[in-house]
């Protein structure tokens, strides 16, 4: 049992470095201006675990990445 914890730290840890990177690459995507990225890619990387749950809840997402957004053009 004593091995089964010891390697699941290390699966939860290189869960959360894919997730960082994920976050850190929506975020240069972005239409942010360059301080917010900067900011926002700061505090993912030096807080890997709290930073991501602050930009996946706080970051206005929606607002920032047009690539999500779906625009209908009427038929003629």
């Amino acid at each position: 049992m004593a091995n089964l914890l010891h390697y699941s730290g290390g699966f939860f840890g290189f869960l959360i470095f894919i997730l960082d990177i994920f976050a850190i690459y929506e975020v240069f995507k972005s239409e942010r201006t360059t301080a917010g990225k900067l900011l926002w890619t700061l505090l993912i990387f030096f807080f890997p675990v709290f930073g991501l749950i602050f930009y996946y809840f706080f970051s206005e997402r929606k607002r920032y990445n047009t690539e999500y957004t779906i625009t209908y053009q009427t038929i003629p």
